[in-house]
């Protein structure tokens, strides 16, 4: 692969669920010097419930429930399942240079995080197609990635700390006894790292570093992506059109 020179670093810290998504959309359709990857680090505020791209909102969550909550509901780009991004890191990674094989880009990608995760005193590693574990074999982490205009993006969350309780009361789940038995049955398979956002990102930075033995720079966003972000996330990732487009075909 061609040699990264710099890694563009942004922290834009806690945002809503619909910011996020459309922040992502905006840096992956502008993204034009493939020698500068884009390394984000963020976090969602209010908490989120974010749909994979082929999912149905209206089977997958309690949209009413997460209105009375104040919970952003909002449907991803790239794949997967339903996600509760609470108390968390997520990051972004989008670059012009990654192998064409999904397995291969995933681990290029994953290989930082699981050496983030590491750093932080864990026994971290990556299990095909797409999580990280730590040694008792509890998921920390879970990525998606998308690819469009000859780039690639790749999000993923690293769990803080995991209420798998609030989680279940906004998903939709057929009956009392399946979801307590779905509660007990990610209780044992999801943990969280129980350390601070910022340690965390200061450790995730330095080893996208390592891996791609790239200067890290810390930038902003220009006033022209935070104007195209705010218009992108209530033209499309505030709207049914987008969130609810699985029911309205």
């Amino acid at each position: 692969m061609d040699k990264i020179d710099q890694i563009r670093v942004l922290n834009t810290g806690l945002n809503s669920g619909p910011w996020n998504m459309a922040l992502d959309e905006v840096l992956m359709m502008n993204y034009v010097n493939e020698k500068i990857p884009i390394l984000r680090i963020y976090g969602w505020k209010p908490p989120t419930v974010s749909i994979g791209y082929f999912q149905s909102l209206d089977e997958e969550v309690d949209i009413e429930k997460c209105r009375q909550e104040g919970i952003d509901v909002v449907r991803r780009m790239t794949g997967g399942g339903t996600v509760f991004h609470d108390s968390e890191l997520t990051y972004s990674f989008i670059t012009k240079v990654y192998p064409l094989n999904i397995m291969e880009s995933y681990s290029l990608i994953c290989d930082p995080v699981v050496t983030c995760i590491s750093k932080l005193g864990f026994d971290a590693k990556f299990v095909p197609l797409n999580d990280i574990i730590i040694s008792n074999n509890k998921k920390v982490s879970g990525n998606a990635h998308t690819r469009k205009n000859n780039a690639l993006l790749q999000h993923g969350t690293i769990l803080l700390d995991v209420d798998v309780e609030r989680m279940f009361s906004v998903l939709k789940v057929p009956s009392e006894k399946i979801k307590d038995k779905m509660i007990n049955d990610v209780k044992a398979r999801v943990s969280g790292l129980n350390k601070a956002f910022e340690q965390v990102a200061f450790a995730l930075k330095k080893s996208f570093g390592e891996k791609f033995a790239a200067q890290i720079v810390d930038g902003s966003l220009t006033i022209q992506e935070k104007e195209d972000t705010q218009k992108l996330a209530n033209e499309k990732y505030r709207s049914d059109s987008w969130n609810l487009r699985n029911k309205m075909k």
